[in-house]
């Protein structure tokens, strides 16, 4: 049997209460596939393997700004800029995922070969196995997912490089791919064990996990992609369009709501409060609502850098040592919470943490992501930049508002259903008070939109807007939108004319882990305080703030309609080209396959 290089991690199952007992993943080694199969101990060591190609920095990173949420604090030349503002080419693609996903796409079809061809004697040991195999079809799925929502048709391996007849391949029409993840992910559930009989960790797919999975896929597969005619790769072909069959799009909100019922009616996951979800995370706990998540702890498993590019500041001389945020929240985010929702302030710190280890303010230009502090932590973690934080990849949260989105989509009006899904993450966001979620729409277009928007809020810098916008078909108008907004609150109008040109604050003390400071009150001004309120409010101990200046410990741009940084926000977008990243030059030209196959727009 020929050798075959898999990714081996060593990993004890950890108990369900902690993520804190997940090892430490060694290095890479290779095993003979003839002795890997006739071990389920290895097998699952290989299966562990496959789960480090789940996931990368770049998913949250240079795919995760862009959008109403986030935008990139680096120069208009630096590469994670032009993504973020829809500035690229074939020769400036990001192509890490592509990559490392079908890096774990091919660990995930060597296991779907093998694992059945095991000889077993007993049936402990077969359902130990099965429970593996379901595995990596769930893996492949959404490692398949991860590829085609960045870059539509693609090639589609279904069995290991070794038994394919050539090296070279065309890419797959994403219908098709996409139907063949449904498929992976309802095996996945034939052969998978639900969260609460397992015993797997949070970093594990569960049966759970799997439904919520099966879900988000069929949603992407139902909804809008830029698409293009794969006979002619004609740039007058280029559209942003659904699939064709339209009984098939039903049949895929079918399948999303039937399998975000099953994991609600199961009750294992539930909502827990909102900044408990990222506590925990930051602390290791596990809670019910965190699905999966990709694991971080150990020091040669940090390579992502969760809260250090997406977290807070923090100065180097701080308590906290540094932390260098590469991402800042769009600054029209902030005011899209209704007051009382508790949400803005766990999504968004209102707060840098100075050199001299104090909370200090941020303006409106300079508000940076709060879910990932690393104030929050209980320790340093390994390294400034490694911080031991997982990436949670689904929640239950989610599960809701795909449940609401596919009863609307299938009945073309909100059910009852819809209705209470939704208005369960809003009542969480209000703290079960009722009289402040509003009204919920009774109408199909006025429901999507307020799902468009709750998950705005909900999932904010959670790695799915930027899709999200496209598979609605509103990437760009939502985009064109959010560009206005933010030149009206530079120029104080319209909507912003009444929001605080200035805040007065305390600074405090930040020099403790588990830092329970979650936002710094102020007093808001429209309009400058006059001498003696100034006065008054320095002799009380605050700080004076210009929220529209540069005065702040990070990302120092003043909030200007003509600074250059404000203009040149979404400076690339185009509607019916960005929509989808064009294949790296590198990726075409190791793939003989892909010739005259490139994105049509480029």
């Amino acid at each position: 049997m020929k050798k075959i290089a898999l990714y081996m991690a060593g990993i004890a199952l950890m108990g369900t209460t902690s993520c804190s007992d997940f090892l430490d993943l060694p290095s890479e080694k290779d095993f003979d596939s003839s002795t890997i199969f006739e071990d389920p101990g290895k097998v699952e060591m290989a299966l562990l393997g496959a789960y480090t190609s789940t996931f990368n920095a770049e998913l949250f990173y240079q795919f995760g700004m862009g959008t109403d949420e986030c935008i990139s604090t680096e120069g208009e030349t630096n590469s994670k800029n032009q993504v973020s503002n829809y500035v690229y080419s074939p020769a400036t693609s990001p192509n890490s995922t592509y990559t490392s996903m079908y890096a774990g796409v091919e660990q995930a079809n060597i296991l779907i070969k093998n694992i059945p061809l095991m000889e077993v004697s007993d049936e402990a040991t077969r359902k130990k196995l099965d429970g593996l195999l379901g595995e990596a079809y769930a893996i492949r799925a959404s490692n398949m997912l991860n590829i085609v929502r960045y870059f539509g048709d693609v090639p589609y391996p279904t069995i290991p490089v070794v038994d394919m007849p050539s090296f070279s391949s065309s890419r797959v029409s994403r219908d098709s791919i996409y139907d063949g993840c449904v498929d992976d992910l309802q095996k996945a559930i034939s052969l998978l064990p639900w969260k609460g009989e397992s015993g797997l960790p949070v970093e594990r797919i569960s049966k759970n996990t799997a439904y919520g999975l099966l879900a988000r896929v069929a949603l992407y597969a139902a909804g809008y992609s830029l698409r293009w005619d794969l006979q002619s790769y004609s740039a007058s072909s280029v559209k942003l369009a659904q699939r064709a069959d339209q009984n098939r799009i039903q049949q895929l909100y079918q399948i999303a709501r039937d399998a975000c019922k099953a994991v609600v009616d199961r009750g294992e996951n539930d909502l827990v409060s909102y900044e408990t979800i990222f506590r925990d995370l930051l602390t290791k706990k596990y809670n019910k609502e965190s699905m999966y998540e990709y694991g971080q702890k150990g020091g040669d498993r940090n390579e992502t850098r969760i809260g250090y590019t997406n977290g807070i500041f923090a100065h180097t001389n701080s308590f906290y040592n540094k932390s260098q945020p590469a991402m800042a929240v769009f600054p029209t985010y902030y005011f899209e919470f209704k007051e009382g929702d508790v949400r803005r302030d766990v999504a968004i710190a209102n707060y840098s943490l100075n050199g001299e280890s104090m909370h200090q303010m941020n303006t409106y230009g300079s508000h940076t992501i709060g879910k990932f502090r690393v104030n929050w932590k209980a320790d340093l973690g390994v390294s400034a930049a490694q911080r031991d934080i997982n990436w949670i990849q689904l929640r239950y949260a989610d599960v809701l508002l795909m449940y609401a989105e596919a009863e609307n989509e299938l009945a073309k009006n909100p059910t009852p259903v819809a209705k209470e899904m939704l208005e369960k993450v809003r009542l969480r966001a209000f703290n079960q008070d009722r009289s402040k979620i509003g009204t919920t729409p009774s109408d199909y277009q006025g429901f999507r939109d307020a799902l468009i928007l709750e998950r705005k809020l909900e999932l904010a810098f959670e790695g799915w807007r930027r899709t999200d916008l496209i598979r609605w078909g509103v990437l760009y108008e939502k985009l064109s939108q959010a560009k206005q907004d933010m030149l009206d609150l530079a120029n104080h109008t319209g909507k912003y004319e009444a929001v605080p040109r200035f805040r007065a604050y305390k600074k405090t003390p930040a020099n403790s882990f588990s830092d329970p400071t979650v936002a710094l009150p102020y007093q808001g001004f429209v309009v400058e305080p006059d001498a003696q309120q100034k006065a008054q409010l320095t002799q009380d101990g605050y700080t004076l703030l210009n929220m529209y200046t540069g005065t702040s410990a990070f990302n120092s741009n003043a909030l200007q309609a003509q600074a250059t940084w404000v203009q040149n926000i979404f400076r690339g977008l185009e509607k019916n080209k960005v929509e989808l990243f064009p294949l790296s030059t590198g990726t075409m030209d190791a793939n003989p396959g892909l010739a005259g196959q490139q994105h049509p727009m480029y």
